[in-house]
């Protein structure tokens, strides 16, 4: 099954991912969290979208996890077609959050 970027949906151990782009840094990161080098690696965590103290949406990462320096780091496989508008609004709204949550952009 494709998406509307003709993504091909991958399934790897139950885990569902949207590419073979995807499903690919997540066995990257995979590899890293088994070698200690990061920790608590997540798949799809949810932020909420909140402008002047209200939810307007709901933002979902691909990736989140602790470097060995304990920072969180929130990441996002794109590609030149599915860095939208919409997402880079939702990436400007979450860089304004105390403390900012910055995506990183893995292309």
């Amino acid at each position: 099954m494709t998406n509307k970027y003709n993504a091909k949906k991958q399934v790897y151990k139950g885990l569902k991912f949207d590419s073979k782009k995807e499903l690919h840094r997540y066995l990257v990161l995979e590899k890293l969290e088994k070698g200690k080098i990061i920790f608590n690696l997540e798949l799809h965590p949810q932020y909420p979208l909140m402008v002047n103290g209200i939810k307007i949406g709901r933002y979902t990462a691909d990736f989140r996890y602790l470097n060995d320096k304990g920072e969180t780091i929130v990441e996002d496989v794109k590609s030149k077609i599915t860095r939208t508008r919409d997402y880079v609004l939702r990436k400007k709204i979450l860089a304004t959050y105390t403390p900012p949550i910055i995506i990183k952009e893995i292309l």
